[in-house]
């Protein structure tokens, strides 16, 4: 099993808007990919460093590391340009992969 994690800091001011688009656009859009078997979202409770925005992580769950592959040559880079396109600026996020042993 593979877990792609995405933890993103969101500004104050674009949250609530933010949380919005994830839950209704973003990641039904990643889940159609058909290449994640499910996924969840989380709030982080420690703050960040410098205490501002709101901190999540989002894991997205796949059966292969040939599917997340898939996933980041097919689908990645235009999910990106969306969301950048809503929230440029806005937000910051680090990508990583884990693998479950």
């Amino acid at each position: 099993m593979i877990l792609y994690n995405i933890t993103i800091n969101i500004e104050d001011e674009s949250h609530e808007q933010w949380l919005a688009w994830m839950r209704e656009i973003h990641i039904p859009d990643v889940m159609r990919t058909g290449m994640f078997l499910h996924f969840k979202m989380f709030r982080l409770l420690t703050a960040a460093q410098d205490n501002s925005g709101t901190n999540y992580a989002i894991q997205y769950f796949c059966e292969s590391m040939e599917k997340f592959e898939q996933y980041e040559q097919q689908y990645a880079p235009a999910l990106r340009v969306e969301a950048d396109k809503h929230f440029a600026g806005k937000y910051y996020a680090f990508r990583s992969v884990l693998e479950e042993v």
